[in-house]
């Protein structure tokens, strides 16, 4: 069983960042891939972005929106996943999940709002 619960979602100005947490309760260099997603309202949910391990090499993706602004790492000592997010725009405003798959499934966080307004 793994729990991922995010932090760091917040009211930020046009143009300033964020960064987002998702600790996750067990080993992180287990759970491949652990990816961002995002829910604005009245649409449907998104994948941000995507860190998946490959042997000893980590890779990230990144939708077209966000590519250039928003960064995801891991930090295996702190089971935490972060998104770095840089250069924040109203139509980034959504609820941020933090998502892993861990022996082939799903697992979910509850959700940090990131509200982008001036």
């Amino acid at each position: 069983q793994v729990q991922l619960v995010e932090s760091g979602g917040g009211l930020v100005q046009p143009g300033g960042s964020l960064r987002l947490s998702c600790a996750a309760s067990g080993n992180i260099a287990s759970i491949n891939p652990m990816n961002w997603y995002r829910q604005a309202p009245g649409k449907e949910r998104e994948l941000v972005a995507a860190s998946s391990t490959i042997g000893r090499g980590v890779y990230a993706n990144y939708a077209d929106s966000v590519r250039g602004r928003f960064t995801i790492s891991r930090d295996t000592a702190k089971n935490t996943v972060y998104l770095q997010m840089n250069s924040l725009q109203p139509e980034d405003t959504a609820v941020y999940y933090c998502n892993g798959v861990w022996n082939g499934m799903n697992y979910w966080g509850k959700g940090t709002l990131v509200t982008v307004s001036s």
